[in-house]
């Protein structure tokens, strides 16, 4: 992997702060090994995946606040079957202390489950500020998604940002996962530029294997292997190796302007599990600090 370039200090610091996590059902010990080096406090996503069940998600969703973390549940509109499904759901991470944030995402299924077309359409059911949720995150889509025409994504984000403050809930964007920094950052001038002045939180990849990288990269329409290994400073003759987002975070800190971007701050994706990304985290910030 190339080195990074050099980024101000102070703005690399800046973006360290109050960075997020994401993790799965099934990475209940990944949480555990990686408790040590997680900043306390630190808000953890808990996905929503169609191979786990609820009661899955709800351990981990415990899991996470019992270990002096802030859970983020996820709720994939479009993968629930029922309003009742939505109700059981919050109430259940009511009960377990976590529905003061959540994330709404539309979910995979090309048709929805049930009554739920998309993300949107949740909030707007009321259910979220009943069951007590103040805050709502929703998706950003810097480089576009491989199913939904831009026009259609710049209308559901200005409708779901206006939806959320309209309803008296706080909202945040956190945007998919890239390897290049110039579509996040003019992405983030367009958001502003629309007058949409949610915080964003970008998705970064976590350290992961270089074929796991390219992979994702691949399945979610962010880049093509060599654009990616441009970018990202991935050599493609060593697929074998793993691969961390220095360069991607110095450049970031290099490019970003807070007048044009307003307020950014980073999510990590962790691929390669939470524990490596943790451990990745911490290192990053010492030897930059």
């Amino acid at each position: 992997m190339s080195s990074a370039p050099s980024a101000p200090s102070h703005v690399l610091a800046g973006l360290l702060e109050d960075v997020s996590f994401e993790m799965t059902g099934k990475d209940i010990d990944g949480l555990t090994g990686a408790r040590d080096s997680l900043p306390r406090g630190s808000r953890i996503n808990v996905t929503f995946l169609a191979n786990e069940q609820q009661q899955q998600r709800l351990c981990a969703v415990r899991a996470v606040r019992d270990a002096g973390f802030v859970p983020v549940p996820h709720i994939s509109a479009r993968q629930l079957e029922s309003r009742a499904e939505l109700e059981e759901y919050l109430a259940a991470i009511r009960e377990a202390g976590s529905c003061d944030e959540v994330f709404v995402v539309g979910g995979d299924p090309a048709s929805p489950r049930g009554p739920y077309e998309d993300s949107l359409e949740v909030v707007r059911s009321g259910l979220l500020e009943q069951y007590g949720v103040r805050c709502v995150g929703i998706g950003g889509y810097p480089e576009g998604h491989p199913l939904i025409s831009d026009a259609a994504l710049w209308s559901a984000l200005e409708d779901k940002s206006g939806t959320i403050r309209q309803r008296g809930m706080i909202g945040g964007i956190i945007t998919q996962f890239g390897f290049d920094v110039d579509p996040v950052l003019s992405w983030a001038e367009a958001v502003r530029q629309r007058g949409i002045d949610l915080p964003i939180r970008v998705g970064v990849p976590g350290p992961a294997g270089i074929r796991r990288l390219l992979r994702y990269g691949a399945r979610f329409g962010v880049g093509t292997s060599a654009g990616i290994a441009k970018k990202y400073g991935l050599s493609l003759t060593n697929l074998m190796g793993t691969a961390g987002p220095d360069r991607f975070l110095h450049d970031l800190a290099r490019n970003y302007d807070a007048q044009r971007h307003g307020e950014l701050k980073l999510h990590f994706y962790t691929f390669g599990g939470l524990k490596a990304t943790s451990d990745w985290v911490t290192e990053f910030r010492r030897k930059e600090g």
